[in-house]
């Protein structure tokens, strides 16, 4: 059985979408001949929003490291706030101490918590251990260079400048390299021309079905956030103004509606739930400004604060159809939409034609309304009425979705660990 060390900030009970593939990895790694310890941050040390309910999901006897984080009451005075900034340190204590008495075969970063990749360079090269990094978002990125001010991330100047210093020092000497989108392998390996032969994989994350039954099984726990007097069309996920041009068309249509059958249209309410990433209480709204250039903030509920996951999947069952906005960005791909399709409702999704997004879906589903950012608003308005005069097609999955699930794309991550450790061997048998 070989040794994977698995390096993720955030980890159960923490809530972060950047843990779940880990997570939904976890009970199967066993199955194709690997044995994976986690280290993670402590979740005293998070701000993110925690969910119990996901310790039921990680397998019994998993081994896994808690390192501590200076506090971010003093760090953020600094402009340090970030968990990986703040853990790096412990990271490299803990992990030394780990290395000196057990051996590993690879050491495999998943986390959208960059910075402390830097380390797998440092432990490659003190204790000879190929390391692999999942790209599961851009991490430096040219993408917000020229927006506004205001649609940019919070510090972005600081952050944009880490970034482009950090990025090379992990990506130079990496063995390997999964990503949930083809774009941000080929970026990186035009940029970094020494990593042209490293292996690589493009891997989703997995539709995990266990996740579904724990959510219904405690549905009793959640405190019902949606309005049963109206028709609920469910979105639970980041906002930003990057989703403006896949969100504008379906209020587009709503208005339309509103104007001319106000009394088929009224019916309809559309949530956006956790849009903002920071603490609670604090989140700006970005969905609901764009409705009231609309017109339609009364048909529009932004709800900033996030949620815990369970309590977002209990959601989305209660919901009578789903909406799946994507990014204007080409290169973004919504980890989220395996949920949404375990969920066998109606669907709208709204991608970049270029996203990769667009094609998972139709080969996975039935039923569901695909579009592509540009496309006629007349489609979007047929779909409304129906909805709104209760005409529903749920979505149902189709055979090519199994090759989507959490177990397959395991299988498809130890493959990639393995060639990681043949490209590691002879680059340095050979250097």
């Amino acid at each position: 059985m070989k040794k994977v060390l698995v390096i993720s900030p955030y980890f159960p009970p923490t809530n972060a979408a950047d843990m779940q593939r880990i997570r939904t990895s976890l009970p199967y790694f066993k199955d194709y001949g690997w044995e994976a310890t986690i280290v993670t941050v402590d979740e005293e040390y998070s701000e993110q929003v925690k969910d119990n309910l996901l310790l039921q999901s990680v397998p019994k006897g998993v081994n896994i490291h808690k390192v501590k984080a200076f506090s971010r009451k003093w760090t953020s005075k600094l402009g340090l706030g970030s968990i990986a900034l703040r853990s790096l340190w412990f990271y490299r204590q803990t992990v030394n101490a780990i290395l000196k008495r057990e051996q590993f075969d690879l050491i495999y970063f998943s986390t959208t918590q960059f910075p402390v990749c830097i380390l797998g360079a440092y432990w490659k090269r003190r204790f000879n251990v190929p390391y692999v990094i999942d790209m599961q978002d851009p991490w430096h990125s040219d993408y917000y260079k020229d927006k506004p001010k205001e649609q940019r991330p919070a510090k972005y100047w600081f952050s944009y400048r880490l970034n482009k210093c950090l990025e090379p020092i992990a990506l130079k000497k990496v063995d390997g390299l999964i990503s949930v989108s083809q774009y941000y392998i080929d970026t990186l390996k035009t940029r970094y021309s020494v990593i042209k032969n490293v292996p690589e994989a493009t891997i989703t994350f997995g539709a995990f079905d266990p996740d579904i039954k724990i959510a219904r099984d405690n549905k009793a726990l959640f405190t019902p956030i949606l309005d049963g007097a109206f028709i609920n069309i469910v979105y639970v996920g980041r906002g930003g103004a990057d989703m403006h041009k896949a969100i504008a068309p379906v209020f587009e249509a709503l208005k339309k509606g509103l104007t001319e059958k106000p009394e088929r249209f009224d019916k309809l309410k559309f949530w956006f739930i956790g849009t903002s990433y920071a603490p609670v209480g604090q989140g700006i709204p970005t969905i609901l400004p764009l409705a009231k250039q609309y017109e339609v903030e009364g048909m529009v509920m932004e709800i900033t604060d996030r949620i815990s996951y369970y309590q977002s999947l209990a959601t989305l069952q209660q919901a009578d159809a789903l909406f799946i906005p994507g990014s204007d960005d080409p290169q973004y791909t919504a980890s989220k939409i395996y949920p949404y399709l375990l969920m066998k409702k109606p669907v709208l999704a709204i991608f970049n034609k270029s996203s990769s997004a667009i094609e998972v879906l139709n080969n996975c589903a039935q039923n569901g309304i695909v579009l592509t950012i540009g496309d006629e608003t007349d489609k979007i308005y047929q779909l409304l009425q129906d909805w709104a005069n209760g005409i529903f097609k749920a979505v149902e999955p189709t055979v090519v979705f199994d090759e989507y699930s959490a177990k397959n794309l395991t299988e498809k991550q130890t493959e990639l660990f393995n060639e990681a450790i043949k490209y590691f061997e002879t680059t340095y048998t050979n250097a």
